[in-house]
């Protein structure tokens, strides 16, 4: 095992059905982890140790579905790896910060797919991944006239993937014109998931 293996999970949007809850407890048992849990009205906790450490997930109560909430560092490789199959199995969003001697990798997951990985060191960081858009201009064009709403959903969802990382680079430049029009646009996309009910 690496020790100086450091993994910090942060904006973690994760949601469960209660299946899937129980998978997870199963694999990190199955794993040798001793772990207990509890669960009350709002929420759901696991706490697992590891090591000396304990580590606590909080799932919150929505109906009969749960959601991760709170960021967390793990210092636990297996564990890791088990938390990043949860985001990706449950198509989570979440931002991992990988923390290696100096050095700082950080990726962007939406609907757990990598879609930017940044590395760090120091006072410089360099864009190793971002991923553009799949949807071609055609597929845009046919959505904007087709009346089917769930059509336009599916293409709204990369479009506002797309403006999120345009917003994103344009806030790293500290480019206050291309932010104004990122947001705009991304105003008109909120008010249009709305109308679409998203």
């Amino acid at each position: 095992m690496n020790k100086s293996h450091e993994v910090e999970y942060c904006n973690l949007e994760l949601r469960f059905d209660r299946r899937q809850v129980q998978n997870f407890i199963r694999d990190l048992i199955q794993e040798g982890y001793s772990l207990y849990w509890s669960e009350s009205e709002a929420q759901f906790l696991i706490s697992i140790r590891t090591g000396r450490k304990l580590v606590k997930l909080r799932f919150q109560r929505f109906h009969n579905r749960y959601k991760i909430v709170g960021d967390y560092t793990i210092k636990d490789e297996k564990l890791s790896e088990l938390l990043e199959k949860l985001i990706n199995d449950t198509r989570g969003h979440a931002v991992v910060k990988r923390i290696k001697d100096r050095q700082i990798v950080i990726e962007n997951i939406m609907f757990g797919e990598i879609i930017r990985l940044v590395e760090v060191s120091g006072m410089e960081h360099k864009i190793i991944y971002q991923r553009k858009p799949f949807v071609t201009v055609e597929e845009i064009m046919e959505a904007f006239s087709s009346t089917r709403a769930e059509e336009r959903a599916s293409v709204l969802r990369y479009e506002l993937d797309y403006e999120l990382s345009v917003l994103s680079e344009a806030l790293e430049r500290q480019d206050e014109e291309k932010i104004a029009a990122s947001k705009s646009r991304l105003a008109a996309m909120r008010i249009e998931m709305l109308q679409l009910e998203l």
